[in-house]
């Protein structure tokens, strides 16, 4: 998981000239318990010309579980979604994948640009789809959550 943080920040850094987004102090590295077992959370955030906030997140619940957050804030100026993710996975297997492009302009609708994109993109299946939790209603109808069953639902 630590690897597809690398990942995701590299390509950002390939893409956009990266500034450093200061967070407030003891927010970068946070430690703590949950449930007796040590929580270890680091936030990296940066900002571009088109995004106000890059926010990646690497929490680690003892040596069992990982998860990772990530969320692109673009400056309303740009006709760009939101993009969130949130990934959650043991030492052997993902247990759990979050990902939605959300409106962010004030209409809260996608353009009709990216909603020609989307409906250009294959329709992905999977073996194991998840409800939406109660206050689902905050996420887009290209919202995806799911349990990958094998490891090519992983990638």
């Amino acid at each position: 998981m630590r690897l597809l943080a690398d990942v995701i920040q590299y390509h950002w850094g390939q893409y956009f000239p990266l500034i450093s987004y200061e967070l407030p102090d003891g927010l970068r590295h946070v430690e703590g318990k949950l449930r007796g077992k040590k929580v270890a959370i680091k936030n990296q955030c940066y900002q571009t010309l088109q995004f106000r906030k890059l926010h990646l997140e690497f929490a680690k619940v003892g040596q069992e579980l990982d998860i990772l957050h990530c969320v692109m804030f673009p400056h309303p100026s740009y006709s760009l979604p939101m993009f969130g993710c949130n990934i959650a996975a043991s030492t052997k297997k993902v247990s759990a994948t979050i990902a939605d492009l959300f409106p962010a302009n004030r209409e809260l609708t996608l353009s009709s640009e990216d909603y020609q994109a989307l409906s250009k993109s294959p329709v992905l299946e999977f073996s194991e789809s998840r409800r939406l939790p109660e206050w689902g209603d905050i996420f887009s109808d290209y919202f995806l959550f799911i349990r990958p069953t094998d490891p090519e639902e992983e990638t």
